[in-house]
Formats: structure tokens, sequence, C-alpha cells
């Protein structure tokens, strides 16, 4: 058994969390469970969920180990400018609350293949839920169990498969009970873990200014940071300015990763638009709302986007001064450097940047840590897992398998598939332990599936004459573009080729459509332009949003 970062106080806090959520989810359960009479209403919680249970949900679904493990590995790596992927996600949510959810609510969308059926046809959608499903379950359950797992394993002393399965089986405890017991037991979840990932940032810093600066506190610790890190504080690279780990023993251009003026007016807005707005498991959370609870609870989301690089990026850069410095980790040797064993020469590690910072922690901290760990990786697990259930159910089993389901067989049909594609992603997660840097495995692979979804959806939103046969091609090739750009400009930055991918499709699309005389007969969304209008305090929230986003780029440019 490896060495143990817990003591008995860590364990009773532990403890306290675990009996929080899981009593508190039955209570909700139980509560719910008399007026749940439809598939909608258990995937969707239909009109059940405020405004900021939406919110907590949706950052709770959208932050767990590629933020705490992998971007903080990142921050390690690159520094801060691996934060754009959650300030830029805080405008993204103001634009999908404002353009993206009027669409889905006026057409009473609850899942994406639902959009892709009613705005072209069948095979479209059955074709993208099929491919959401292999997604979601190989490249998203997996990777967060694989990540959460090391963590945690190097966090307890406990084996690396005893914590996938006893991270998986507080999952499916949590997802089964729907829509209403994840996005309630969400905000318990997010409040732990912004309590947890703040409590172990000021401590990480703490350490910078006693180990550093030979001072003390917080602010001096950061004041540290900027000066003796200051290679760690620029937001827009240029080719050649910053070269990183890639954790195999090598070094690798962190322009490959964050390609310039990309991140602010290129690809990165089609890979958050993708992800915000045209994601099964982050839009399911406002699709039972109203508009005006809907967007608040975006709202709210995009204000807590803008605190997650103080917890998830900041500690990073932390230890990358510390270990530079000559800090050794304590553990088994010194956790961020280890011996690759294809060349047998010494690597950093920047995945092990997280469990660097948990050595740091005191006891009771580390506890409440771990408590911050774990609500990240389930809360993101659970999310997914309903997704997955939602999608199976509603676009797969009932159109495919059971035309004539009824709601209690939709429902147990989505049971059933959150415990089948749990083990199916204990079973695969292991194969990840041979990777380098997580986050950005799931970032160049999500980057060959977000341009064709964005292409389709867009086109399908805002042009009537899209035909289902230029959708279906740009499904078709969406992967193939993007694989064989990459084989015919190895070193094109994933971001840009992205963009490039997108915009083919788009022209893809358009050329097809126009050569169908029948373009103009195409299923159309209702619309109506009053619901693009947002309430004052909607516009004023936004405004400060933007403002705080401009000022931090300004700073840290």
């Amino acid at each position: 058994m490896q060495v143990s970062y817990l003591q008995t106080i860590d364990y009773i806090i532990f403890l306290v969390y675990f009996l929080l959520v899981s009593l508190y989810g039955y209570w909700i359960f139980q509560r719910k469970k008399r007026s749940e009479t439809s598939s909608s209403d258990y995937f969707l919680a239909e009109g059940s969920l405020t405004w900021w249970a939406i919110g907590a949900s949706l950052i709770a679904s959208n932050i767990s180990t590629e933020q705490f493990v992998g971007m903080s590995g990142s921050g390690f790596a690159m520094g801060l400018a691996i934060a754009s992927y959650e300030w830029m996600a805080a405008a993204t949510l103001i634009v999908v609350a404002i353009f993206f959810l009027p669409i889905y609510l006026r057409n009473k969308i609850y899942t994406m293949p639902q959009f892709l059926t009613q705005r072209y046809n069948g095979s479209v959608a059955m074709l993208m839920a099929v491919f959401w499903l292999l997604v979601y379950v190989f490249v998203n359950l997996t990777s967060i169990l694989h990540m959460g797992a090391e963590t945690i394993s190097s966090l307890t002393g406990f084996s690396y498969l005893m914590c996938i399965l006893g991270i998986a089986t507080f999952a499916i405890f949590i997802t089964l009970g729907g829509m209403k017991v994840i996005g309630f037991t969400d905000v318990i979840q997010v409040a732990i873990l912004i309590t947890g990932g703040l409590a172990a940032t000021y401590l990480a810093v703490g350490k910078v200014a006693q180990y550093v600066g030979n001072t003390e506190g917080f602010f001096n610790g950061l004041a540290v940071l900027r000066t003796e890190a200051a290679s760690h504080f620029h937001m827009i690279f240029s080719k050649g300015q910053m070269m990183m780990p890639d954790g195999k023993g090598g070094t690798e251009d962190a322009f490959g990763k964050l390609p310039g003026l990309a991140v602010l007016i290129g690809a990165m807005w089609i890979a958050n638009l993708s992800y915000w707005g045209c994601n099964q498991y982050i839009t399911q959370r406002a699709l039972g709302a109203d508009l005006q609870t809907a967007r608040s609870g975006l709202l709210f989301a995009a204000f807590l986007k803008l605190i997650m690089p103080l917890i998830v990026v900041i500690p990073g850069i932390a230890i990358f001064l510390l270990h530079s410095r000559g800090y050794v980790f304590s553990g088994s040797g010194d956790i961020m450097s280890g011996i690759n064993p294809e060349t047998g020469q010494m690597v950093i590690r920047p995945d092990k940047t997280y469990s660097a910072v948990l050595t740091l922690l005191p006891p009771g901290f580390t506890g409440l840590v771990f408590a911050a760990l774990t609500a990240a990786v389930v809360a993101s697990l659970a999310g997914k897992s309903n997704s997955i259930a939602t999608i199976f159910a509603l676009d797969v089993y009932k159109k495919a398998f059971n035309k004539n389901a009824t709601e209690a067989q939709l429902i147990k049909a989505g049971r059933i598939t959150i415990v089948a594609t749990m083990l199916v992603a204990v079973a695969v997660a292991p194969v990840l332990r041979s990777f380098g840097q997580i986050f950005n495995f799931i970032q160049d692979f999500t980057g060959l599936i977000s341009p064709g979804v964005l292409a389709i959806f867009m086109m399908g939103f805002f042009w009537r004459g899209n035909t289902s046969a230029a959708a279906l091609t740009a499904a078709v090739l969406t992967i193939p573009l993007g694989i064989g750009i990459e084989k015919m400009v190895p070193d094109m930055p994933f971001m840009n080729r992205m963009g490039w991918v997108f915009l083919a499709l788009i022209a893809i699309q358009f050329l097809i459509s126009m050569t169908d005389k029948n373009r103009n007969k195409q299923r159309g969304l209702e619309i109506e332009v009053d619901d693009f209008k947002v309430s004052n305090a909607f516009a004023v929230g936004a405004v400060l949003v933007c403002g705080i986003l401009s000022a931090l780029y300004y700073i840290f440019w």
C-alpha cells in the first residue's frame, strides 16, 4: 500500500461530506419520487430546479479531475494561459443563454439528438446519438475515473483499482435518483468543491511565500509567484515562447495547445460553443426550466467560472515554482519526477501536480480537499452518466428498439444504462495510465468532434435551407477531415485545425444544400424574436462578466 496523507480527522471530515451528500440525495429522492411520472421528469427534473441549482449543477458537471488534475498539471507546464478554457467559458455561457436557450426551449428540445431529428431527420440524429454515447463513455467517463482514482490513490494510499470502484459506486448511487437528486446534491458538491479548492490554493501559495520569498501570507505568496514565475503569467503565447514538459521526458511548444489570438477570436469559440451550447450533459440542466430561470442559472455559472482558475491553475504555478527551486514533495520519492519505463530517463510528470499540492496540506485541510476532489469527480460522473442514460433511453432505445415504450420502461432503460456504461468505464479507465497529460489528450480528441457538431447546429439554427443530406455529410466527414489536416500539416495547432475543419464543413453544407431544389422545404424551427431579449438584471450581470474578463486579459496579456 502507498503512503497515506490522511489522518483520523481527515477521514471524519470526508465521512461527514459523504453522509451529507448521500442523506440529502436520498431525502430529495423520497420527496420527489411520488411526483415523478414521466421520463422527462426523471431525466430533466422538468420545472423542479431553481436558477442556483442549475448554475451549480452546470459547474459540478463540468469541473472534475479534468480541471483539478489535468488543468493544474497544465498550470504547472504552461501557466495561467490554460485559464482561457475557464474564462472564455464564462463569455460563452452568456452567448448560449442569449441565443441558444430560447431556440431549445421554444421548440421543447430535451436532447441534442431530438434537436437533430426535429431540424433534419432521424438518420442524422441516430448517427450523432451513437457517436455522442461512444465519446461520453470512452473519453469522458474513463478519463474522469482514471484521473480521480490516480489522485485519490496518491492521497489515501488505497489501490488505484479500489479507488475506481469506490468512485464509480458512489456516482451510480447519486445518478440512479435522476436529475432532481443530481441537481440539488450538486449545490452541496459545488460548495465543498470551491471551499476545499480555495483552501488548497491558500496553503500552496502560502508555502511559496514561506519557502521562496522568506515571508508569510497568501497575498505575499501571490506577489512572489508573479515575480519569480513571471513566465507563467502570460495569457497569449507566441510561437516558441513557452516550451513545456510533455510528461514523457521531452518538451513541446505550448503554442501548439494555445495558439496566440486563436484563443480569443478563433477556434476556442468553436470548442466552447460546442461544449456549452450543443452538449447534452451541459445543456440538459437548463432544458427543464423556463427561459428566465435557465438564463439566470447560466449567468450564475459564468460568475463561478471566473474564480475556477484560482482553484485549479494557481496551485499548478505554485508547484512549478517550488519544484524549480528544489522543493521535494514527500511521498515515495519526488512525486513530480519519475522514470520513463521505455527510455529509462528521468521525466517531469505534470499530471502529478495536484498530488503534490495535497502533500502541503495539514491534517483537517487534507480531508476537506479530499472531499472537494471526490465531490468534483462524483458530480461530474453523475451528470455525464445521466446524460448518457437520457440519450440512450429517449433517442436510441425508444426509436430503435421499443417504439411503444412506456414512461416506466424508459426510466428503467436509463437506469440499466447508467450501471452498464459505468462498468465499461471502470474496465477501460486503467488504459489511460500510460498517457502523458490527460487534459491535453481530452482537448485533442474533442477537437476532432467539436467543429462538426457546431457546424451542424449553427447551420440548423440560422439557415432554414440547410438540408438533412448536408448535415449528414458534415457528421460523417468531421473526424476524417480533422485527421487528414493533422496528417498533412502535423505541426498545425489543434485549435487552428478545428477552425479550418469548421469552415470547411460550413462550406460543404452550403454547397450540398444549394444543389437541392427542395432546400426551402426543409424542416424549420420555431423562433420568436422577443425570446432573444434579456432582462435588465441579466444584462447588468452579463456586462459585469465581460468587464471582468476584459480586465483579466489586459492585466495578464
